[in-house]
């Protein structure tokens, strides 16, 4: 069931972009949602919402360029994943996803329960031929004033070198349709930057993407190490997924120390607090760099379809900014420029590739 709150002079231009939002997911549900949709609306002129969820809870929203379609389950935070995609047919989640397959949207949003999302993503949209596993790919900030894409960021805990290959070519498309750069580089997570170095899949994955380098498939810079995720040293930094979420995790955690290591010095003596005044321009600006709210909106690439996952304690402002990461997706068609990656890179992303020697390797790469 759907009500269409468009007025019939304000149809959508062709290159319009229609995105579904699940407003029922997430922490906050639509206490949130439907005020970041209301801006994100301001903001984006020729942008169409499709708004999921129980009509109770959304029927106060009211905006021409905004369709409700109603959904009477929400899938939980805790719900398990066979719960979330067996039982629960007619969740707000899994509607919001099939907005996306059956073509009256370009991309779907949600906040709700990550396993959740992917496992009905998956199910619905099944992955793009070439690739075996969909991966999340979020944004963390960097020294450099940007933010580096790192995936897998916890849908995949255990890969293999094939895997790491294939996010590779993933996180390649992702970051050259939304900053225009068509030759982005790669790096390999690892725990130093020496080829001898790593677990043997690790050595087989650098071997993979050297193969790929040399092929144009994607920009492979080497092996970097943890630190160089905040660096900057590269645009994309790929490992398996237990890493990728300590990374994410830590980050989260410093932003967090920072606001409270004001707040305590704050709250301390006159010598401390001039102090704290003194430095709290620098740590202000810090803090503002490291929020991980500016950077919501990690994309579950590999699919037939683009989904976006947002924080689950995501507040208005970090909602918004998913929904902005979600619409530019869309807008620099984000799904024919994987597909494109992947086609480039097929004889590689075979499971049967042969693989060089690491003599042969050594050979021509010194």
């Amino acid at each position: 069931m759907s009500l269409d709150l468009s007025s019939s002079d304000s149809a959508p231009t062709p290159a319009g972009i229609t995105l579904a939002v699940d407003c029922m997911g997430g922490d906050h549900g639509p206490g949130v949602t439907l005020s970041a949709c209301r801006a994100f609306l301001e903001r984006h002129p020729d942008a169409r919402l499709v708004l999921v969820g129980r009509l109770e809870a959304l029927a106060a929203f009211s905006h021409p360029r905004a369709t409700v379609v109603a959904a009477s389950e929400v899938v939980g935070m805790d719900d398990p994943v066979e719960i979330a995609l067996r039982k629960k047919k007619d969740s707000s989640m899994r509607v919001a996803i099939q907005q996306v397959k059956d073509g009256a949207a370009q991309a779907a949003i949600s906040a709700g329960n990550t396993g959740a999302l992917m496992a009905i993503a998956r199910y619905l949209l099944k992955t793009l031929e070439g690739i075996d596993r969909p991966a999340i790919a979020p944004q963390l900030p960097n020294g450099k004033g940007g933010a580096t894409t790192v995936l897998d960021l916890g849908a995949n805990v255990d890969c293999d070198a094939e895997d790491l290959l294939q996010f590779a070519v993933l996180g390649s498309a992702l970051v050259s349709a939304l900053t225009g750069n068509e030759t982005p580089t790669v790096g390999l997570l690892n725990v130093g930057e020496e080829a001898i170095k790593g677990s043997e899949t690790i050595k087989k994955a650098s071997l993979l993407l050297q193969e790929a380098g040399r092929a144009g498939a994607l920009n492979f810079h080497g092996n970097v190490e943890g630190n160089d995720i905040f660096k900057g040293t590269t645009e994309i930094v790929v490992c398996d997924g237990f890493v990728g979420n300590i990374a994410l995790k830590a980050t989260e955690g410093v932003a967090s120390m920072i606001v409270d290591f004001m707040r305590q010095e704050f709250s301390r003596g006159v010598l401390s607090k001039l102090a704290a005044v003194v430095a709290y321009p620098v740590l202000k600006a810090l803090k503002g760099r490291l929020d991980h709210r500016r950077y919501n909106g990690a994309a579950l690439l590999g699919l037939r379809g683009l989904v976006f996952k947002s924080h689950g304690s995501a507040d208005e402002w970090a909602f918004g900014h998913a929904l902005d990461r979600a619409y530019d997706a869309a807008r620099n068609n984000l799904l024919d420029r994987v597909q494109e990656r992947i086609a480039r890179a097929a004889p590689l992303l075979a499971r049967s590739a042969p693989v060089p020697a690491p003599e042969a390797a050594a050979a021509t790469h010194p």
